[in-house]
């Protein structure tokens, strides 16, 4: 994890010498990337600025890189796993450094553009070629590290987050609202797409994955180098399947072995679920890890939270149980810091728990900068199979075309009524693909092609920034693309065997595990029977303090125009009643948007500039011992779910005062404004506990202070509580 900006003159004149005071902005905006180390380069028609986050060599790997002969210079984001290899196969060449990146200078110089075709990591980097006049930009073939540029006629500006693009003062600041409000991942459409993921903001672009963009300062003319393309399944083995999962189980292993490549604590998110599990049964037989695990309502639910526990007990290793309780509602300035640290509407619940579990994790490791997940096999072995069909492979594969049929007729929507018109359609597939452009008959390459997109639309991209947050580097070792490889050449007729529920990953690493956890289905991380509470912590926020976030959204100029203020606000009523419904993402992604673009126009202060709540850990030495505990924490319904012990605070905005000139009233102050009325006479418990809190003493010390029992002030507590208005924190004897 390490954070690239820059700029590139594309007429063929030097950069003006002011360039460095927006290299040091652009550097400042990421610095979160990169805490350890800060460099700037201006060189002719080209400015570079690198922020450091130190994972190898820490002491000599510092960027930018140069070539031997000076020709080449060098910032890159990520990994490049097998560097040590890479330098074998390059007689004659010394590296300089022990920076894993610094292999791909070598490389550049011995085999040109075609660099990158032998390279395993994870990668966005920027490589000035002074002797040619070119500045290559690049990613690695899953997205996995970000990179955004901007054109303006005479420059590129680039950077590794849209922020450090508004650093520049000629870079526009605004909302692609029909982009966003079309792309289907936003919208939640039920269709396949292989469109160029959208950066959400106008004027901005992704540099492609598993691409090179070379850019000539002399004119700006841009050539791209595509080195990788998702492998098209359908392949003609004969292997059995023993043998495809021996194989699949020997990349696995290798991959995970050099994703533990550092020279800094490494640690693991663990979900309970058969993919990061199996990464932390491949880095047990070598190291012993620190997992992570949310515990929450929808984990205790869904059994997640348990399996991670067993799991980590049956490995040898430390699990931490990181709590998000009800009450741990984020404040509207939390959850604008979080989303301009994501930079995407697609920031919900799981991108809440990320997050927090990076900040608890960083906290309580101090040392450890990197983490394994789970992320990207669900994708390509057939993690949603069971639930998209709701049961075998047929099952799958119907709802696979049928989602392929809607993109079709998304280029022949004069053909589309004859699918209206009945269940059961006249016209056969044949009519919508004579062009050739789609594929109905098999339609599992446009499934992973979409999920190719998925990836860096939504799953790289928040795995990345919720972990930049904290500097920590998330490494993902299904994303390793020998495996992708492997998995595409699985015949047609053995995809149920070995792809229905992700069977080919349960037999490759069957014996590293106890069997419950090897056959353990998929579970939703928040969806599902436990939704309600992730929910209703997102509807508590968007409500609190008179609908803030809800009013400041909407006061933005694109949501004027493209969202109905009053449908936005009924909804969210209609929420408070009925949080489980799923109409909370959608309304939370609009919201989004319209805060994300108020947010563009006044920019915020940089990340590392934040402060954060860091998440407490709920020990749990032996689970069943534990079980009756933790279901009375989570039973009661959401915001009822009250531990006496913890302790009463006040929220920071909140202010308590006297009027005696309304008969001896009280008034809740929200930053400074009247938002409650007390009454003396109607609330005289509920305003005694008011009055005793301190932010010191627990809720029991409080209601034994003032002779009042939970039950008496249970309804405005939960009131409050769901308001932000009062939090409860750590127990009273950790709190002193």
């Amino acid at each position: 994890m390490c954070g690239l900006a820059g700029v590139i003159s594309t007429s063929g004149t030097a950069l003006p010498p002011e360039t460095r005071g927006t290299l040091l902005k652009m550097a400042a905006a990421i610095a979160h990337r990169g805490p350890d180390d800060e460099q700037l380069l201006l060189d002719g028609p080209v400015g570079l600025a690198f922020r450091r986050l130190s994972v190898i060599d820490p002491a000599g790997g510092a960027q930018p890189l140069t070539s031997p002969d000076g020709s080449l210079v060098l910032i890159a984001n990520g990994e490049i796993y097998n560097h040590r290899e890479l330098l074998a196969g390059l007689p004659g060449v010394r590296p300089r450094t022990g920076s894993d990146c610094e292999v791909l200078l070598h490389l550049y110089q011995a085999r040109g553009l075609d660099f990158l075709a032998e390279v395993r990591g994870m990668f966005a980097f920027a490589l000035w070629d002074r002797t040619r006049g070119t500045l290559l930009l690049g990613r690695d073939r899953f997205g996995i590290k970000p990179l955004y540029l901007h054109r303006d006629g005479t420059r590129i500006v680039f950077g590794s987050e849209v922020k450090a693009l508004f650093s520049d003062p000629r870079t526009p600041r605004g909302i692609d609202w029909a982009a966003a409000l079309a792309d289907p991942m936003l919208s939640a459409t039920p269709t396949l797409s292989d469109a160029p993921p959208t950066s959400w903001f106008q004027g901005i672009e992704q540099v492609p994955a598993g691409t090179v963009l070379e850019i000539e300062s002399a004119n700006g003319r841009t050539r791209t180098h595509r080195y990788w393309q998702l492998p098209i399944p359908g392949g003609d083995s004969d292997a059995s399947d023993d043998e495809f999962a021996a194989a699949y189980r020997e990349l696995l292993a290798s991959s995970v072995a050099e994703h533990m490549t550092a020279d800094a604590e490494v640690g693991l998110f663990l979900s309970g679920g058969i993919d990061s599990v199996a990464v932390a049964a491949l880095a047990a037989r070598t190291a012993s890890l620190q997992t992570f695990t949310v515990l929450s309502g929808s984990t205790l639910i869904n059994g997640d939270a348990e399996h991670a526990h067993r799991a980590a007990a049956s490995l040898g290793l430390t699990n931490h149980q990181v709590l998000f309780g009800t009450q741990d509602i984020p404040t509207a300035e939390e959850w604008k810091q979080l989303l301009w640290l994501l930079e995407t509407p697609l920031c919900g619940p799981e991108q809440f728990y990320k997050a927090g579990l990076h900040r608890y994790a960083r906290a309580a490791r101090p040392d450890l900068k990197v983490v394994l997940v789970g992320q990207g096999s669900d994708e390509f072995n057939g993690g949603y199979s069971v639930g998209l069909g709701g049961g075998d492979w047929v099952d799958h594969e119907e709802s696979l075309r049928q989602m392929a049929r809607r993109r079709a007729l998304i280029d022949r929507p004069e053909l589309a009524a004859w699918w209206e018109h009945s269940d059961l359609p006249l016209l056969s597939d044949r009519a919508l693909t004579a062009d050739g452009r789609h594929a109905l008959d098999d339609p599992y390459a446009a499934y992973t092609s979409s999920k190719y997109r998925d990836l860096q639309q939504y799953n790289c991209w928040h795995e990345d920034r919720t972990a930049s947050g904290s500097g920590i580097e998330t490494r993902v070792p299904f994303l390793d693309h020998r495996l992708v490889d492997l998995l595409a050449t699985i015949p047609r007729h053995r995809r149920p065997a070995l792809l229905l529920d992700k069977r080919i990953l349960r037999l490759a690493v069957a014996d590293l595990m106890d069997p419950v956890l090897a056959a353990r289905p998929k579970v939703p991380f928040f969806y599902g029977e436990g939704r309600r509470h992730a929910f209703t912590t997102m509807v508590s926020m968007l409500a609190q303090n008179g609908d803030a976030l809800l009013e400041e959204a909407l006061a933005a100029p694109g949501a004027r125009t493209y969202i109905s203020a009053d449908a936005a606000r009924a909804t969210l009523r209609r929420l408070e009643a009925d949080s489980e419904s799923a109409h909370v993402d959608f309304l939370l992604r609009l919201v989004n948007l319209g805060l994300l673009e108020t947010m563009t126009t006044d920019l915020p202060a940089p990340p590392a500039q934040h402060s954060h709540t860091v998440p407490t850990a709920l020990p749990v030495e032996d689970w069943d011992a534990s079980a009756d505990q933790l279901a009375a924490r989570f039973s009661a319904a959401p915001g009822t779910d009250i531990d006496p012990d913890l302790v009463l605070a006040l929220a920071p905005e909140v202010l308590l005062a006297h009027a005696p000139a309304l008969d001896g009233g009280w008034l809740i102050l929200v930053d400074g404004t009247i938002e409650y009325l007390v009454d003396p006479q109607e609330s005289a418990s509920w305003l005694a506990v008011l009055r005793a809190v301190d932010g010191v003493r627990s809720l029991k010390e409080i209601l034994a202070a003032v002779d009042c029992a939970l039950e008496d002030v249970q309804e405005p507590l939960d009131e409050a509580l769901l308001a932000g208005l009062v939090q409860l924190g750590e127990p009273a004897d950790v709190a002193r």
